[in-house]
Order: structure tokens, then sequence, then C-alpha cells
């Protein structure tokens, strides 16, 4: 009776399976085959999901949706899907980042899900990352390292549901005949098959060089119930990205079935075009010769000369790059000439300055390709000026965070101007939403906190999510972007510095702004994270207060909020022009956690991860339940906040004037080691 009773149900599913039967093969692509979106685009019947432009997404999906479920049990039905792709990097670019393939509830790339997910892949945003909701599940192919989703390194395949954590990842590669891994470089524009299967609960990914016959092991085999996750019918196909690094995603073949999976073996793996840079530079060509020899018998004198030329500018460049120091052959791949730099400024005309720096201008520009940029310019005889620029780029020239500016490359001009390139961030400066501003340009309660949460995840990377510990030194609301969506971005990092995670910063010189500087970072001169943390806290109250940390004929802002604290009346320090949209008890939590942090005493302050667990609604600071209010109360009864002077005569702002005073007594350093900026 079982047996039969299993029959029957095995009969019902195949009944069903074959009215939902979906089979395709595309050796290229014609107009009819796929509907792309964003910025995808069809040439030569071959789709590029992306191209030499920064910060997109492209996408393509079979022009309707497939069904993915039984429709009488609602079981998930078995498919097989295989394509050919290349990731074709640009010559002189850094190559990233990586593309999907996935399934999606809807057509097209929203507004609401993938508009700021162009560093994410295509395939989802930060705000909803992670949420079950999506419907969303994908094969990764990814070249970056992003330790934010617990990448396993820079050169991976991940499965994905929902989320760009990867629920199983593997080098890529493939397991040879020998059963031996050979690994495979994703993005050097070499065109690789995939084959992706899933049946009886069982989802196999396998991959190799195009023209390898299918390995027998599967590069990933992983248990997974797509139940929950695929909805009754699905768009599938593609979705690839840039960000300050770019490279072309390009589908050559690609076949589905859910009843054939012998359907990819149609699928045509030879003379396909080669995507490889040509590892022989240009000018060494044979065609470079003959037609070099063709126009000096034309051209005769003219082209000797030209030749000339040519020849001495080589030697010339040849010789810069021999005289080249260690620092710039280092970060070499994000140098930018001159002459690109000048054309995208106007010749750094004067209407296009954006902003005037303690080392220089910084201008709008367009770069080729219309790509807006912010360029800063440093004068080559500014010591100072020298320091920040070879800590911006050795620090933000190799990070990598949403919450982060990107620095897009750099110049050094000889004997003139070091130049740093930034994307631009088209509303400006967190100061200017939050200071003697326009009411309609003023954020309001939650955009403040909002960008307050995402300067601490961008911080929270450079204390321990990179490689190398970063210091900023320079934490203050001048200092926060504002992208064109409205999200945060930390950056100038001129003052910053890097150390190994198991080692203490070395520096013993005074660095920041008169307002964010820690007490013990004017002692002793040594930056530390919990320095930052400080900056940090001074950035929330005067976000929180609408109002700088020094100001004239006022006592200062830390000062006067924990005064405000002691008094019961916190809430009543909330900027005055948003008391009709704060939520008190919000405010108080936010308030809280920024004198915390501003504690002047550094082992009180907590680590830039606790603070984000507050923001992500968990209120402990030390230990486990913790809440912050009963932790300030416990130290004011204790003394350990009160009286506002601490035992080095500096209050907790220490002011130019009481570093001043305090050099002789406090630092065995002098005055000139000392580089703070005043005002703002």
């Amino acid at each position: 009776m079982k047996k039969l009773i299993h029959r029957l149900i095995l009969a019902t599913i195949f009944t069903a399976h074959l009215t939902s039967a979906v089979d395709f093969l595309f050796n290229g692509f014609d107009d009819s085959a796929v509907s792309y979106y964003g910025n995808a685009t069809l040439d030569s019947r071959i789709l590029s999901l992306t191209g030499d432009a920064g910060f997109e997404i492209g996408r393509a999906l079979y022009p309707s949706k497939i069904p993915t479920k039984d429709p009488n049990t609602s079981l998930v039905l078995p498919f097989s899907t295989s394509f050919i792709f290349a990731m074709a990097p640009f010559a002189g670019r850094l190559a990233g980042h990586g593309m999907v393939f996935l399934f999606v509830p809807y057509a097209g790339i929203d507004d609401g899900i993938e508009s700021a997910s162009s560093q994410n892949l295509g395939f989802l945003n930060f705000s909803n990352n992670g949420d079950p909701n999506n419907h969303v599940f994908g094969v990764e192919f990814d070249v970056f390292r992003n330790q934010e989703f617990d990448d396993i390194n820079a050169n991976h395949v991940g499965i994905d549901v929902n989320s760009l954590t990867s629920l199983n990842s593997s080098e890529a590669g493939y397991w040879s005949a020998g059963n031996s891994f050979e690994q495979l470089d994703l993005n050097n524009g070499r065109t690789y098959q995939v084959w992706i299967d899933y049946t009886d609960g069982v989802l196999s990914v396998t991959m190799a060089p195009v023209g390898v016959t299918r390995p027998r092991q599967p590069l990933l085999n992983v248990s997974i119930d797509l139940s929950q996750v695929l909805e009754d019918q699905m768009y599938v196909g593609f979705t690839a990205s840039t960000g300050n690094m770019t490279q072309s995603h390009k589908i050559l073949a690609w076949s589905y079935s859910n009843t054939n999976f012998s359907l990819s073996e149609g699928l045509i793996t030879a003379g396909l075009p080669s995507f490889e840079l040509p590892e022989t530079p240009f000018y060494r060509t044979r065609g470079f010769i003959a037609g070099l020899t063709a126009g000096v018998l034309i051209l005769g004198v003219v082209c000797c000369a030209n030749v000339f030329l040519f020849v001495r500018k080589s030697r010339r460049e040849r010789r810069e790059r021999e005289e080249m120091e260690d620092w710039e052959m280092e970060y070499w791949p994000h140098r930018l000439s001159y002459q690109e730099i000048d054309s995208a400024t106007k010749g750094f005309a004067d209407e296009n300055v954006i902003g005037i720096g303690g080392n220089g201008k910084v201008y709008r520009g367009v770069l080729n390709g219309g790509l807006e940029v912010a360029v800063k310019r440093i004068s080559h005889e500014n010591a100072e000026g020298m320091r920040a620029f070879l800590a911006e780029i050795s620090s933000l020239g190799r990070v990598k965070h949403r919450n982060l500016v990107g620095l897009r490359g750099w110049c050094k001009k000889e004997k003139g101007s070091l130049i740093l390139v930034y994307d631009f961030m088209e509303n400006g400066s967190l100061d200017q939403r939050v200071f003697e501003c326009d009411v309609s340009k003023m954020l309001g309660f939650e955009n403040r906190i909002r960008v307050l949460r995402e300067v601490a995840s961008g911080i929270l990377y450079l204390h321990e999510g990179w490689e190398s510990k970063v210091l900023h030194r320079d934490i203050k609301a001048s200092n926060v972007l504002l992208d064109r969506d409205m999200n945060a971005r930390l950056g100038d990092f001129g003052l910053a510095r890097m150390h190994d995670h198991d080692k203490a910063a070395g520096t013993t010189q005074v660095v920041g702004t008169i307002g964010y500087l820690a007490p013990e970072v004017v002692k002793t001169g040594r930056a530390s994270t919990q320095a930052d943390v400080f900056g940090y806290g001074a950035l929330i109250l005067e976000v929180m207060c609408g109002r700088r940390p020094i100001e004239a004929g006022k006592p200062p802002l830390v000062d006067w909020v924990w005064e405000m604290f002691r008094r019961g009346e916190l809430v009543n320090v909330v900027d005055a022009r948003l008391r009709g949209e704060v939520e008190a008890e919000e405010a108080e939590r936010v308030l809280q956690l920024g004198l915390v942090c501003a504690h002047p005493d550094s082992k009180a302050r907590p680590t830039m991860r606790q603070v984000v667990k507050v923001f992500e609604g968990r209120n402990e600071v030390e230990g486990e339940g913790e809440d912050m209010s009963v932790y300030l109360l416990e130290k004011m009864r204790n003394g350990e906040v009160f009286p506002m002077h601490l035992g080095n005569g500096f209050g907790l702002h220490p002011t130019l004037d009481e570093i001043r005073q305090g050099m002789s007594s406090t630092m065995s350093l002098s005055w000139s080691d000392i580089t703070v900026v005043e005002g703002r």
C-alpha cells in the first residue's frame, strides 16, 4: 500500500512537472532572448552586464517568469542551468567587483532594493541584506574580499540566500580527473563554464575553463531547502556591479531546464572570443612596429622627429619610474595622469572650487566617461600636506567600506602639486546639514541618528575590519560626507595612521581638532582607538545638540551635556529645531552613548563594536545587559565623572591655551610637535 501511494505521489509530481516545463538554450543572445536593465548591453550577441564606469549595476533576466514550484505540492522543482562567462578587466584599472546568477521575484532593478547596491554585486544593499522577505537566491562569483559579509577571500564562489553573507563558499576552481584541485582566477578575462543543479534538496555548483569536460566532483555540494526562499514563479538571470573598481562582466552562452539535465551539452564551447589582456605591451607588438616603419617611410622627416620625441619621452618616463620612491611603486595602480585630472577640473578653474582645507583647495571634476569626482590639490612644498597625502593613499587607498569615502586615484606632478581624487559626494558635509543651514536642508531627528549609526559602522571597520588597524584621528562633522542617497561616508584621512592589530601606535605627535581631542592624547601625544571613540562621542553630541564642541561665550559642549545629565535634563540639550519630532527615549539613549564615548577616562569608553551594538538595539556597554544610564549614574556616584577637571589640569575638552600651558608639565614634547586645528 505504501509503495502504491509513493508511486501516485511521484506520478502526480511528474505530471505537474511536465506542465511546468521550461527549457531554453542560447549560444549567443539577441533582444528576444533576455531583458536587460541598468547598464547591461548587447553587442555581437555577447551580453555585457557592466562596462568601464564606476558604481553601476547591470542585470539581464529571462523575459518571463518561470515556474519554480510544483503547484500541487509546493515543492521546489529540480532545475539545471549552465552558462559561459568572462570577467574582463580593463588595462591599467583595478578589477572588480563580481557577478551573481540569481532567482528574483521581480523584473528590472528595484529602486528600493538595489539602488545603493553598486558595490554589493548588484544583488542586495546593506539596508535589506539578510531580510527573509527578499525571496532572492543566487550563486555569486566574487573577486573582492568584503569582510562585512565574511568573504573567505578575493576569488571565491558562494551560495547566497536573501543575503550577501554566503551560506557556503569555496575558492574558485575545479577538481581535475586526477582528483587535484586546480585554482581559477575569476577576473583574468578567461572564459569559464558553470553548471548549477538542484534536485532532492541538494544544490551543486561546478565550474571549469571552457573546453574542459565537466568535472565529476562539484566545487560546492550543499543541502539546502529553497521552498521558503523561492516563490511559485521567479525571474532567473544574472546581475553584476562595479564600485571604485571596474571590469566588464560578460555572458556568452546560457542554458536552463527543469526537465532535461543534459541540455547544457548543447552549449558551444569552441571558437569563443578571448578577453584576456595581452601580456606584451602594445608598443612591442608586430603591428605597431610595422605601422611605425610604414609611417617613417611615408612621412619622412616629420615622423623621424616624432619618433625622436617619443623616444625621449619614453626615456624620461622610464627614468622617472626608476627614480620613484617606494611608496609610489606600492600604490601605482591608483595613479592617474595629470592631464586627465587637469582636463576633469577644466584646468583647476576657480568656478570648480567646492571647498578649501588646511592643505589646499578641493575641486569638482568630471573624468572621462562622465564620472563626477572631488579633486584635492596639495602643494608639494607643504611638508604637512605631504604627510597628509601619504596618509590618505596608504589608508583610504586600500580600505573599502560603504561608509568610507572612496579614493579613486592620485597624482604627483613633478616639482608641482600632490593630487588626490575621491568619489564626489553630492550632498556635501554633515556640518552643512546641521549647523547654520536652512530648515529645508537640515537633517531631521531620524536621519541624524541614521548618519551616526553609519559613521560608527565605518569607524568599526577601520578599527577591526581590515588587515591593519587604522586610526582616523580627526573624526568630526565636517569630515563626514553625504552621498547622493544621503548615506554617510567618513572622509579626510590626512591624519590617519595604520599599525598592526597586536601593536600600539608609535606616534607621539598631538594631532586633531580642538574640541574633539581626547584628554590622554593631549597628555601623551599617543593616539589609540579609544581616542577615536572620544572624537566620535563629541560628534554624537554636536549632531544631536546642533552645537559645535567649542563655541565662543559658551561652555564646552561635552562639559555642558554632562552637567545637564547630572541635573536630569538631558533631553533638553537636543537641537531646539528638532523638538517637534524628537523621541525622548531614543534621544536620551543616543546622548548617553555620546557621553560614554566622550568619557574622560579612556578605559571607561566602549569600543566601536559595542557602539554599533547599541545602534542595533542592544544597550549594553561593558557587561552583559548593563544599561548605559545605569552605567553612567554608577560612574557619577563613584566620583569618576565629576569634578569636570581631571588630574592633568585639563577639562573634558582641552582648549588650545590649556594645551600650551600644560605642555611643560605633562609632556616631553615641544610646541612644534603639535598639529591641531582651531575652529571648525
